[in-house]
């Protein structure tokens, strides 16, 4: 029966068997080829289908238009949208080419499986549909009649469950269907259809469809390629294959899959080019096809110089007898967009295959056309590549040409002139040394596959010590992003000791990424050995920048061998003399020696100078390091949600580079924020998502953010000996091994975490180490940090206690950080309603639970709204939902702090942990459970949370 549900009819009309990704001329293919893995990189747009869904079953029906290029994936969207519908009606069509003058062919094919649902409409609905059915309607006799009977036929045919229908290809439906089906998506208020339509943005496929809600896909993330890869290529690939993959599919993931199909991942060197069968260079040969001669070369002149402008093609037409109105058939297909500034392909790898596509002889000629249209000093580099493409064999002068040029363009078309000129070199060791500077600018422009095959090609030939040094250092600085610290090291050393005094700048700049290196992966304690190589050097009369580098190694490694007077005063220096400097890489030095000694509002600066500097120049490598150290200066200003927005986007950046360790760094950053503001489950997602890495007896950056995010949860669950071991684990301070900088970060809530957990030792003895610290820095909010530890350390209750407290306010008033200083508000409210002063402690903690709501802190909200209780002051605080109690307890309410004991105890605090959390004597916490118990009329703790969630609980404390 024609009304049966799709569990029962897949064979009449199946879910999405044909692609709209590969065109017409490859014939029906099965959408599999790019369902992966579920929705890789569109997990957005399957949320707002299931949405559409959603409503239709509820009686609101709605539609949506899926817009993207060849292979963006949106038959997979479809077929998402089909497993969605559960048990609803699955009607589906699709446009096809050869039936585009069929009038109302695609719709006869999306209602012939409920034909025999026509003859049970009225009149005026049956007889137009019967007509359509027997193919007896002509285009233009139906309208709005036509229209309302599809939709009446749907309603009818989708019952209770509602129905959904799916179209392919809708930019070559025929016209009639294509009108009336957009005509019925835009009324489907108060029915149970939904209609999801997926259409290249190609022909007038704007007029008809416009109205219909859009969801356009865009290009893939790099992280969601790589995710692709992995599904299809599950062992381990070299990055230098990745990053080509990643290059060459431009984000494509149809281009992915038949990429991967292609390449074996055994060959260290595989040929990254899509296949000549490659079902996108076939769609895009057939819509190439149907353009003239004309309008084609003019498309390949516009491939062949991503920087063309309209008036450099059209005066490049007129040298080669053409006339430039020629190009609108390719507009008109959707292959280009032009405009003032220039040619738009809208899928990038259209360029590519056009390209690619066109005979060795045109493109040659087109590349000679183009060199001579382009004239001017702004044109060298341009015009010099032109010409460089245009030429057989080598040409030591054009060569020479390109290397010159090359310096006034861009990272990336840099890399491409250099390696031309390489190619053109007739001198094997010129050619080499062009090779390493290209792949320098391939690393630069954020393209690292593009920058190791280059290096790869330099070291097939005899170079001279200078230029194998410089490899060494461009290798050792990739490695130091992306790869294995350890083997950093040793390329950025031994390019040191290749520069030597000969090379001074080189060589300490190489010694400086040694020095991250070490810091990286937590080995302070070798910067003694890099100090060592750079007074080696002798630099008698040392340059600004000479003298920043050697100031920030001397500085380092005196601080981190414990000698903080002299490395306070030569990192202030380096800081100093880095504010003169435009270099964005030299920068980032300047704003990490502001952060060792604290100076974070200059790091910020500088930080925000190297993100401005590396955006203009366009250097991608640089870019999330310095967002790195951008948001750990605003971090440490209390500038949580900048900080947040700043790491998210240095986490972007450094994924889109192939930068690995970058992106772990911002990882655990973003994962320390979300601890620090009590977001549990946010920070141990962006924890969950760190590398694991580091050697077996250090502990890496991203390791040790992620151990100082982990302890701060358990501070928050009152699980303090957890957190101390947490924390302990960052670093051995007085071995020098483990991550220094980070421990450093994390002591303050190290000390509070032993004093919880009765360990005092561990909790003085870390104080002392960070007093040392902090004693030599001009930052009153470290200062400030150090008298809240003593705080802590002193007795309970003491006199002693709150002056140190006060003393650690009246330092924050100096300072930025309103999170700190709230946080010492809270404590010192603590102490005071514990020494029976309530009425200053409601003061101090009234002002922290206003800061506390302000940072969207939640968990430091509730702690101190529950302190501010005890205290008798009234606290209105954002809650969860409690859960539904198994029954509610007769009894009197609890007071506010046998609330707080009990919702401590509910989340599984013993009594000695309770009262280490609430600053009370263990004997204090014993008194109250029974106060509790008899209140509630139970025996045990098992007792009290099957009665209340901790929530439950707090809800129930008298006000």
């Amino acid at each position: 029966m024609p009304g049966r549900r799709r569990r029962n009819n897949r064979r009449n009309h199946r879910p999405l068997s044909k692609s709209s990704l590969l065109g017409n001329t490859v014939g029906m293919i099965d959408a599999s080829l790019v369902h992966i893995s579920p929705l890789r990189g569109r997990s957005s747009e399957g949320a707002a289908l299931r949405d559409v869904v959603a409503s239709a079953r509820s009686g609101q029906g709605r539609a949506v238009l899926l817009c993207g290029e060849i292979g963006t994936g949106k038959s997979l969207l479809l077929r998402h949208a089909a497993e969605a519908a559960h048990d609803a009606l699955l009607l589906t069509t699709a446009g096809v080419t050869s039936e585009s003058g069929l009038a109302y062919g695609a719709l006869h094919r999306l209602l012939a499986p409920v034909a025999d649902l026509a003859d049970r409409l009225p009149p005026q609905h049956s007889t137009i549909l019967r007509r359509l059915l027997d193919g007896a309607l002509g285009p233009g006799e139906a309208g709005l009649p036509l229209v309302a009977a599809v939709l009446e036929l749907l309603t009818r045919a989708g019952g209770a469950s509602g129905v959904l229908c799916t179209v392919d290809d809708a930019h070559r439906l025929d016209r009639p269907s294509a009108q009336t089906l957009a005509a019925v998506a835009r009324r489907l208020a108060g029915r149970r259809i939904a209609v999801v339509l997926a259409a290249c943005p190609q022909g007038d496929t704007a007029g008809f469809l416009a109205g219909i809600p859009t969801l356009s896909l865009t290009a893939l993330s790099p992280e969601a390629c790589r995710q692709i890869l992995a599904d299809r290529l599950p062992g381990a690939l070299p990055e230098a294959t990745i990053g080509a993959l990643l290059d060459t599919a431009m984000g494509n993931p149809l281009a992915l899959v038949e990429l991967a199909a292609a390449t074996d991942p055994a060959d260290p060197d595989p040929s990254v080019r899509l296949p000549a069968d490659s079902l996108l260079r076939r769609a895009c040969r057939d819509r190439l096809s149907g353009l003239s001669a004309e309008t084609r070369r003019l498309l390949l002149f516009a491939a062949a110089d991503p920087q063309l402008r309209a008036a450099e093609l059209a005066a490049a037409a007129r040298s080669d007898g053409l006339d430039v109105g020629a190009l609108t058939p390719a507009e008109t297909a959707g292959l280009v967009r032009a405009g003032e500034s220039g040619f738009t392909f809208p899928q990038p790898l259209v360029r590519t295959i056009v390209y690619e596509e066109a005979p060795l002889a045109q493109r040659r000629a087109a590349h000679r056309l183009l060199a001579r249209s382009l004239t001017g000093e702004a044109n060298r580099l341009r015009r010099a590549v032109h010409l460089a493409a245009s030429t057989y064999g080598p040409d030591p002068r054009l060569a020479a040409e390109l290397e010159s040029a090359a310096r006034r363009g861009g990272c990336a078309a840099a890399s491409v002139a250099l390696k031309r000129a390489a190619e053109l070199s007739a001198d094997p060791a010129s050619a080499a040394k062009r090779l390493v500077t290209a792949a320098g600018y391939a690393w630069r422009s954020g393209h690292p596959g593009d920058a190791r095959t280059l290096l790869g090609q330099a070291a097939s030939t005899r170079v001279d010590g200078v230029v194998q040094a410089q490899s060494r250092l461009l290798i050792g600085e990739m490695e130091l992003r992306s790869g294995a610290a350890a083997d950093a090291l040793r390329s950025l050393l031994a390019a040191a000791d290749a520069f030597g005094p000969a090379n001074r700048d080189l060589a300490l700049a190489a010694l400086m990424r040694a020095g991250e290196a070490v810091s990286f992966a937590g080995g302070h304690y070798r910067y003694a050995s890099i100090e060592r190589r750079a007074r080696a050097l002798g630099v008698p009369q040392p340059s600004a920048l000479q003298e920043l580098m050697l100031a920030h190694l001397t500085g380092a490694a005196a601080l981190f061998r414990g000698d903080h007077e002299v490395g306070v005063q030569r990192l202030r220096r380096a800081a100093e003399l880095a504010e003169a400097v435009p270099d964005a890489a030299t920068l980032t030095w300047g704003s990490s020696a502001c952060l060792l000694i604290a100076d974070d509002a200059r790091a910020l600066r500088l930080a925000e100078r190297a993100v401005t500097g590396a955006d203009v120049a366009g250097d991608r490598s640089v870019l999330p390091r310095a967002l790195e150290l951008k948001a750990i200066a605003e971090c440490n200003l209390g500038r949580f949600a900048a900080a947040e927005q700043t790491s998210r986007t240095g986490l972007s950046a450094a994924r889109a580079s192939g930068q690995d360790n970058c992106a772990g760094n911002h990882l655990g950053l973003l994962g320390v924020l979300a601890a620090l503001r009590g977001d549990r489950a946010g920070s141990l997602r962006w924890v969950g998502a760190v590398p694991a890495g580091g050697e077996r007896d250090q502990v890496d950056r991203p390791a040790a953010l992620s151990q100082w995010a982990l302890g701060m949860l358990d501070l928050h669950a009152m699980r303090p000996a957890e957190a101390v071991a947490r924390f302990a684990a960052i670093a051995q301070p007085w071995s020098g091994r483990g991550h220094l900088v980070v421990y450093i970060m994390a002591a303050p809530y190290l000390v509070e975490a032993a004093v919880r957990a009765g360990d005092r030792s561990t909790a003085q003895r870390v104080l002392r180490l960070y007093d040392s610290w902090a004693a030599g820095l001009r930052d009153p909010g470290r200062r400030a940090l150090a008298a809240r530890c003593h705080g802590l350390v002193a007795a309970r209750g003491s006199a002693d206690a709150l002056e140190h407290f006060r003393t650690a306010l009246r330092r924050h008033a100096e300072a930025e950080s309103g999170f700190e200083r709230a946080r010492t508000q809270l404590l010192l409210g603590q102490e005071l309603r514990r020494a029976r002063q309530p009425r200053q402690a409601r003061e101090h903690l009234r002002m922290a639970l206003e800061v506390f709501q302000q940072l969207d802190a939640a968990s430091w909200v509730e702690q101190t709204a529950a302190e501010l209780r005890a205290a008798g002051g009234p606290a209105t605080a954002p809650r969860r939902a409690p859960a539904e109690p198994e029954r509610m307890p007769a009894g009197e309410p609890l007071t506010a702090q046998q609330a707080q004991i009990a919702r401590l105890v509910v989340q599984g605090a013993t009594n000695r942990e309770v009262a280490a959390q609430l600053f009370l004597s263990t004997r204090t916490v014993d008194h109250h459970m029974r106060n509790i118990f008899a209140k509630l009329g139970i025996r045990s703790r098992m007792e009290l949370a099957r009665l209340f969630t901790a929530d439950a609980v707090a809800g129930r404390s008298a006000h």
